[in-house]
């Protein structure tokens, strides 16, 4: 059972607040509004820099790769 202030490994908790909860026969939706977070870090290979040619002050996207998202409560 889960305790009181639950800690996860995972770092790329975003906080936000349910909008709505959509549920299904098995699964549900749940629709979580969010602050768009001031800075995002990327780890990347130091040839992908290269090959990307990153530099400060490039406009670039940050897309986040994830098999799942999950939901977190205290």
């Amino acid at each position: 059972m889960w305790g009181k202030n639950m800690k996860i490994s995972a770092r790329n908790g975003i906080k936000g607040k349910v909008e709505k909860v959509e549920e299904g026969p098995i699964t549900a939706n749940v629709k979580i509004k969010i602050e768009a977070p001031t800075e995002i870090t990327a780890v990347i290979t130091k040839e992908s820099v290269k090959d990307l040619n990153i530099k400060v002050s490039d406009e670039v996207v940050a897309i986040i790769k994830a098999t799942e998202v999950m939901i977190g409560k205290e």
